[in-house]
């Protein structure tokens, strides 16, 4: 990215370094925080954690319930009580009367599904898939706020160290224009060469401005990011030291990127799952076969019928109790062809599943080979950049003693210091992306950013 001052834009890559730090705001030890500070506190205050934490949770209990669904039987009690008036059926005798009739009824009943074409076990195995995919999400959710938090925190460190060179400058041309008065009420130059240093001066000054607005304006997306209180100030560690590299090969980098990265995890199990889903719409083709018992009583007298005595609860509750066990199977002939559709479609989604999943491997070897080919495009940029920015300062430097001494005018002395600026921001660029994108190239080698 080639960056120009007349339109100061940094937009970086979202990867990062740094050391480490408790989560809460009140329980850091520092007031100063590093980038993996930052990082700690916004995935410990997102609420995409937070979401992420309540679906991973639901699926631990759908997984729970297909457990149970495998293991043990449906069991329920129940209870009713009526009173029947008018043409009704006698429980005593089965024969129908005209008296009221108060009935009380008891029951208990257990069920087991024996045989379902292994349909429990699917979808227990179908949970069990959707569980660890979940642990997937979440870390890449917690990659995708860390990558957010880089962005906003680099951009920060960018105009803080822009701002810094700039303080400098302004304070150079406040102290070439001082003098350029002085030496004009000598005699020793004109009244151009005062306006020209005015005219830089104010340059300098607008720009400072400018890069401070830029970087207030980057500090409240960081604290936005991070979830940190709008109204308490944030202070970060502008200390960017230079990475070490590593030599890495792509194509082992690619293989191991395939395996470890949370994205590839959520391809594959995203094409187990609909594999299982499959199996599980073959499987409702099969019988089932179930296991069924229970057993109830019941208690009933006749209100305000005339020479009636009734038999006592405790009589009839043990009386009247009865027992059954049914073995029951279901054999599916014709559902107007609901399975069979069913069937289809999930052919269909393990074909778009294998398709997504190969794309998706696809994908991580191009970025693999990519990281790499830009990780060692920047380390090349950089080393260049710093080449430049010395050779720049040494060239400002010379620019400002021969206009102090007039032997150059304040144009030319006026180009040296926009040239100057320019390399040094150049080089700030540079190293930013440097140190991002080596950071791409350690995360595919199985180190999450947080980790770095």
């Amino acid at each position: 990215m080639k960056l120009s001052f007349s339109k100061i834009s940094f937009v970086v890559l979202v990867l990062g370094w740094g050391l480490s730090v408790p989560a809460a705001a009140q329980e850091l030890s520092t007031d100063t925080l590093t980038l993996h500070d930052c990082m700690v506190y916004a995935v410990s205050h997102s609420t995409k954690m937070r979401i992420q934490a309540a679906d991973r949770n639901d699926e631990q209990w759908q997984r729970r319930q297909a457990v149970m669904s495998i293991f043990t039987p449906n069991v329920e009690a129940q209870t009713y009580v009526y009173n029947q008036y008018g043409r009704n059926l006698d429980p005593e005798t089965n024969i129908y009367n005209n008296v009221t009739t108060f009935h009380n009824g008891y029951s208990v009943n257990a069920g087991i599904t024996l045989f379902e074409g292994f349909q429990a076990i699917k979808n227990w195995k179908m949970a069990s898939t959707a569980a660890k995919m979940g642990w997937s999400k979440e870390q890449q959710t917690r990659d995708e706020i860390c990558m957010a938090t880089m962005e906003a925190y680099s951009n920060v460190l960018y105009y803080a160290e822009l701002e810094k060179v700039l303080e400098s400058q302004v304070a150079t041309a406040q102290a070439a224009r001082d003098r350029a008065v002085r030496q004009e009420e000598l005699g020793q130059k004109g009244h151009a060469d005062v306006v020209q240093m005015e005219s830089e001066l104010a340059q300098k000054q607008y720009q400072l401005v400018t890069t401070r607005n830029l970087k207030n304006d980057a500090l409240i997306t960081l604290k936005d990011v991070m979830f940190w209180p709008a109204s308490d100030e944030l202070v970060i560690d502008c200390n960017t030291p230079e990475p070490l590299l590593t030599a890495v090969q792509s194509p082992e980098l690619a293989e191991s990127a395939k395996h470890i990265l949370p994205s590839a995890e959520i391809a594959s199990l995203n094409l187990k799952k609909a594999q299982y889903e499959l199996k599980t719409a073959r499987g409702a083709y099969s019988p089932t076969l179930g296991l069924y018992g229970g057993w109830s009583t019941t208690y009933y007298t006749y209100p305000g019928k005339k020479g009636y005595t009734p038999v006592p609860f405790k009589e009839q509750f043990r009386n009247n109790g009865g027992e059954y066990v049914q073995l029951s199977l279901n054999i599916p002939l014709f559902d107007q062809f609901k399975r069979r559709t069913n069937l289809k479609l999930k052919k269909n989604a393990v074909v778009r599943a294998e398709a997504e999943y190969d794309q998706k491997m696809r994908d991580i070897e191009n970025e693999v080979i990519r990281a790499v080919s830009d990780r060692d495009g920047a380390h090349a940029a950089y080393q260049q950049a710093g080449k430049l920015a010395d050779v720049q300062e040494e060239a400002y430097r010379l620019s400002t003693k021969q206009f102090e001494v007039g032997l150059i005018s304040a144009i030319e002395y006026q180009t040296a210091s926009q040239t100057y600026l320019n390399a040094k921001a150049e080089r700030m660029n540079s190293l930013l992306q440097l140190r991002i994108k080596d950071a791409v190239v350690r995360y595919y080698n199985g180190e999450p950013y947080i980790e770095q």
